[in-house]
């Protein structure tokens, strides 16, 4: 399950499919196209050995005029700057459409966690942070959970922002434990809504998501909350994905018996029957759930689809070469921007909460995260009926239609 590679320019193709549907003016988008900056740290840590490693890490924040910019931290073996550069924009993009008032951010280390002890790991993401402190902040960049990176993590660069700074900020870092001012739904949100807009897409196209045939491909945290959500809403899920492995059963997987055998085994290898990850992807399907990590369907195995819906519960997971073909092939993507929307939408909850110093039940944020992206998808597929445009076009107008009326109200300083 290795991701291929992503890059500016075909971002900035999908935008000038978009331009002709917006009122962005050459400043606005200049604005877009540049991000405000990135930074590269060194960062030397003392290994178990006793031997110092050098990491190179990165922090890209992309824009900050409709707010402080939010976006996660990954760790992930050959992560650079333009990596990082490419998905803040898609982080503004995606606070854009979901009406918030953030910007987009992203960062990371060139690092396998996996090769880490838990004691250099800490050691790792503390120095990341410390080499950072001057740049972060609950008002300025805030720092999220990405691939290889949970709520421990944060919670350790948290305290140690808090000891730098000599404050008590918990607003400075997302995705934390509940202990110290995390929200509930922050490990769900991004799966559940990704279920969510696909039954309403579906819906939307006079089918129903009730017995629909449904793989999935990555079972983290994103994967295995969308499968759980279709699948209470009857969804069939066939055939799920991990690193090691796939697990497939035409009748349908029971999700509670293949969570306790990966907990168990560590993988879903072993269960039901095993196929490659890359046939998961090959599946007759109704929908194909992406939930591992961009460019996971590319130029290469694009014409191996045969779902229906490809739904991108994570960013970039179809890129735009691929998605290009699936069009063709009538095969609908709902994009990263709308499907994954949930994440970002609690992960500015919890920020809320902690700026209040109020926090609400699981209850009341399940229930605010739906009403946010309910909201997204009706504005998404208002501008397609009226535009006549696929969803991601769709999505990039929206978007960017927002970004402009906040960069002309602001103006350029000095």
């Amino acid at each position: 399950m290795r991701a291929s590679g992503l890059n500016w320019q075909g971002l900035m193709e999908q935008l000038q499919q978009a331009l002709p549907h917006c009122e962005v003016t050459d400043q606005s988008l200049a604005y877009f196209k540049y991000p405000k900056r990135t930074v590269s740290v060194n960062l030397p840590v003392r290994m178990d050995d006793g031997s110092i490693r050098v990491f190179r890490g990165y922090r890209t924040v992309h824009s900050t005029s409709r707010g402080p910019s939010m976006g996660g931290v990954r760790l992930r073996a050959g992560i650079n700057a333009h990596e990082c550069e490419v998905l803040a924009a898609i982080m503004t993009l995606k606070a854009a459409v979901a009406d918030l008032p953030l910007g987009g951010a992203k960062g990371g280390v060139d690092v396998d966690p996996s090769g880490l002890s838990p004691h250099e790991l800490e050691g790792l993401m503390r120095r990341y942070t410390s080499e950072l402190v001057e740049l972060i902040g609950h008002r300025e960049d805030i720092l999220a959970p990405d691939i290889g990176t949970d709520a421990q993590v944060m919670a350790w660069m948290l305290d140690t922002y808090n000891e730098n700074t000599g404050q008590t900020s918990s607003g400075v870092v997302v995705g934390k434990p509940l202990a110290l001012g995390g929200s509930y739904g922050s490990k769900d949100a991004r799966g559940r809504s990704a279920a969510l807009v696909a039954a309403r897409v579906l819906r939307e196209n006079g089918e129903s998501i009730e017995r629909a045939r449904v793989a999935v491909y990555g079972f983290g945290d994103g994967g295995r909350k969308a499968a759980q959500t279709l699948a209470a809403a009857g969804a069939l899920i066939v055939a799920v994905s991990d690193q090691d492995g796939a697990a497939y059963a035409s009748g349908g997987l029971d999700l509670d018996a293949l969570s306790a055998h990966r907990e168990a085994h560590g993988t879903v290898r072993g269960f039901a029957t095993d196929i490659t990850a890359d046939e998961v992807i090959e599946l007759d399907v109704d929908v194909l759930m992406l939930a591992y990590d961009y460019g996971s369907v590319n130029a290469g195995n694009a014409h191996a689809v045969r779902a229906r819906y490809v739904v991108e519960t994570t960013n970039r997971a179809v890129l735009p070469e691929a998605e290009r073909f699936l069009q063709g092939q009538n095969v609908t993507v709902i994009p990263d921007l709308i499907a994954s929307i949930g994440g970002v939408v609690v992960n500015y909850l919890e920020w809320v909460q902690d700026a209040s110093n109020f926090f609400w039940s699981e209850e009341e944020i399940e229930s605010a995260i739906d009403v946010r992206v309910d909201a997204a998808v009706d504005a998404v597929l208002e501008f397609m009926r009226t535009r006549q445009t696929d969803m991601r076009t769709a999505a990039y107008a929206l978007a960017l239609n927002r970004l402009h009326n906040a960069t002309v109200m602001r103006g350029l300083y000095p």
